[in-house]
């Protein structure tokens, strides 16, 4: 069934490689590459809530001539919190190597009694995406939920001041929404992964919904060529979740770790 998702969203994609198109822009990708993983413990509160896997695959695909990294996002509830709010959550994101973008994304979600599973499938050079529902209009160099976070570490800080910001347009349920990024500066964080020195982000987020206020999530990465992300914490309506880097292999560069 797998193969057959793919097989289909590859028939919707082909056919806008066929034709002379504008080229993509190229992106200079030092931060990461085939066979990185990256593995993190989710906390609600005390309590151990999850854990969550990222998969860059070793071999890296072809998607209508252009080389694409295959990246597998999933994440699962754990122990007590299993019993009673249950996560089973799959993401695939197919990201173009050279031009940092998404071709195909593959999401399947169940969380507390709630499930979703959305194909979509993207054309950069009309500018559209279309899942099963519809096709909708996206702006230039759209993300998806996971292509977003890999592009995001190619972005170049070399210049970057305390309070400037980066915006990646996303998409989500066919609909895009900007999503921006405050640098506020630079902080050393402790995990089971040891100690790293780290840059600090906060990203904008939908105030009165979810989360208690537009800045009330924090993400540390970590102070080096890889940018990954080590910890993350967020104040939700009910208590607060954080996230922490357990374990990594496959990194690119050498990490700016202080010690286990």
């Amino acid at each position: 069934m797998k193969k057959l998702i793919i097989a289909t969203l590859l028939a919707l994609t082909l056919p806008f490689f066929t034709v002379a198109q504008t080229p993509l822009r190229k992106v200079e990708n030092r931060a990461f590459g085939p066979s990185e993983v990256l593995e993190y413990r989710i906390h609600y509160g005390f309590i151990d809530a999850g854990v969550a896997k990222l998969e860059v695959d070793p071999v890296v695909k072809t998607v209508g001539g252009r080389q694409c990294y295959r990246v597998v996002g999933t994440g699962k509830s754990v122990g007590a919190f299993d019993w009673f709010f249950k996560v089973r959550d799959h993401y695939e994101s197919y990201i173009d190597a050279e031009a940092m973008i998404p071709w195909l994304f593959i999401r399947r979600i169940e969380e507390g009694g709630y499930s979703k599973k959305q194909n979509v499938s993207f054309n950069h050079f009309k500018s559209t995406a279309t899942s099963e529902k519809k096709t909708i209009s996206t702006p230039g160099q759209v993300q998806d939920l996971i292509s977003a976070f890999y592009y995001a570490r190619t972005i170049d800080l070399t210049h970057a001041a305390v309070g400037d910001t980066f915006q990646i347009n996303c998409y989500l349920d066919d609909e895009v929404f900007p999503m921006v990024i405050k640098y506020t500066g630079k902080e050393k964080v402790k995990t089971k992964a040891g100690t790293f020195n780290c840059i600090v982000f906060k990203p904008y987020l939908l105030e009165g919904r979810v989360f208690k206020e537009k800045e009330g999530m924090t993400v540390w990465v970590s102070d080096d060529k890889n940018r990954i992300p080590v910890s993350a914490k967020a104040e939700i309506l009910v208590g607060s979740i954080r996230m922490d880097l357990t374990k990594y292999s496959g990194l690119s560069n050498p990490v700016a770790l202080l010690g286990k």
